[in-house]
């Protein structure tokens, strides 16, 4: 095993359709960890969530989030982030962000169809900006 440089962790995050899963704290302090899809921009990670969603009351209360991404094959590689986030129900953004999303994961030509179904009132987009990253790469090695 050995760490993998920063600009090698915003790769692994960049690259392919890893599912992040994302760590918030309800407020009686029970975690809560749940799947979701993301992207990279300028440093920081981009999600589209509900806003009733636990995740999103959870982030409401208290901004701080984890998140991890790993290779669930050998030679199994994780990026770990921590931070704090920010919230924006601006539906132009919540719109654009859901877009570049379902080209990530469900392929250019679906696209424009995602965001459009996605990028709705009551969703909300979510910026992860990262203070901290622990990455592992050959974890099996």
């Amino acid at each position: 095993m050995h760490d993998m440089s920063t600009e090698d962790a915003w790769t692994f995050l960049s690259e392919g359709t890893r599912t992040g899963k994302l760590a918030t704290t309800r407020p009686d302090g029970r975690p809560h960890v749940a799947p979701i899809w993301f992207v990279v921009e300028d440093g920081a990670l981009l999600f589209n969530t509900w806003h009733t969603s636990v995740k999103a009351r959870n982030l409401a209360a208290d901004s701080r989030a984890s998140l991890v991404v790993d290779l669930q094959e050998p030679p199994y590689a994780y990026v770990m982030v921590e931070g704090d986030v920010e919230i924006s129900d601006d539906l132009n953004e919540v719109r654009r962000v859901a877009t570049v999303i379902g080209g990530r994961y469900m392929g250019e030509d679906k696209a424009e169809a995602y965001g459009a179904r996605n990028g709705v009132e009551g969703e909300l987009v979510v910026k992860l900006s990262v203070r901290k990253m622990i990455a592992k790469d050959d974890v099996a090695g």
